[in-house]
């Protein structure tokens, strides 16, 4: 059901069913192949259950191709489905422990390899969801569960951190009381989702606080982002000044050209002729003082 809700998933069961059989088989078993990859165990071992491949390939074809859609018309309502979301938030449980138990058997002070793999086992279908939707044809990576967790991939890490605690004593618990308080829980927090239709987790307001807390420290692109925006508001504005209308730059010259005034050519003296004049009296003068 999960799988028949994806954009696109309709379509791609109706072009092509071995993609989508193969797409139902990694949302059903994507959890024990990618703990096995992590554990260098054989990522087919989960389809060697026989029995369990040919149920959920049942359970794929109803879903797609039952005549008049009766099987997922049925499942679809609000009562049955909240039924079988309870009963995949128990199967959830005990996917998560029994990852934690098994990386505990091999790696028994190993934390972050128990964490790694009961987070795998239970939530292995959306974490290799990029490889499942390469399959149906899809490419989105910014659809990574690393870069933006859904909150089923939330909770399951929880409770891998929860079970492991737990598994190495430092959370004074008995397995049977965990699982009982993770499971109310989860079974819980889901059907109020469901109910309310809300894709809020009951995690965001911590989120919240440590993100602020911890890692929203001053960003060093931050001076570049505005010295940019700045200067490209300043090139705007310089390209629409020299845009502006001819008009406006032609009387704006006329107005400069009218400021200006000539300067007048400054007097140097007499002119030649009168230099000429002077220079011949004088000399005269000169000559009737040494005759006398």
């Amino acid at each position: 059901m999960a799988l028949r809700e994806q954009p696109g998933a309709l379509e791609v069961s109706r072009v092509s069913p071995l993609a989508c059989w193969f797409s139902s088989m990694l949302f059903c078993f994507g959890g024990a192949v990618l703990s096995g990859i992590m554990l260098a165990e054989p990522p087919i071992a989960p389809l060697t259950n026989s029995t369990g491949v040919l149920l959920a390939s049942l359970i794929w074809y109803l879903v797609f191709y039952c005549p008049m859609d009766l099987v997922y018309s049925c499942t679809a309502r609000l009562p049955l489905r909240l039924v079988l979301s309870g009963m995949k938030e128990v199967t959830r449980t005990w996917k998560v422990l029994g990852g934690v138990t098994q990386a505990h058997g091999k790696y028994k002070d190993s934390l972050l390899v128990m964490i790694a793999i009961g987070w795998a086992k239970g939530a292995g279908g959306g974490l290799i969801s990029n490889f499942e939707q390469l399959v149906r044809g899809v490419w989105k990576p910014e659809t990574n569960e690393l870069l933006k967790m859904s909150y089923p991939t939330k909770i399951t890490l929880i409770g891998a951190v929860l079970f492991t605690l737990q598994q190495t004593g430092y959370l004074p618990l008995q397995t049977h009381h965990l699982m009982l308080l993770y499971t109310v829980f989860t079974v819980v927090n889901k059907t109020r989702m469901m109910l309310t239709g809300s894709n809020i987790s009951p995690f965001a307001g911590i989120e919240s606080v440590v993100y602020k807390t911890l890692f929203s420290g001053p960003s060093p692109y931050a001076a570049l982002t505005s010295e940019a925006h700045k200067a490209r508001i300043d090139t705007d504005t310089a390209t629409n000044m020299t845009s502006s209308s001819p008009a406006k730059t032609k009387e704006s010259s006329g107005k400069r050209a009218a400021g200006k005034r000539t300067p007048a050519p400054p007097v140097n003296g007499k002119s030649e002729s009168l230099k000429a004049k002077e220079k011949s009296e004088n000399g005269e003068t000169t000559n009737s003082k040494k005759t006398k």
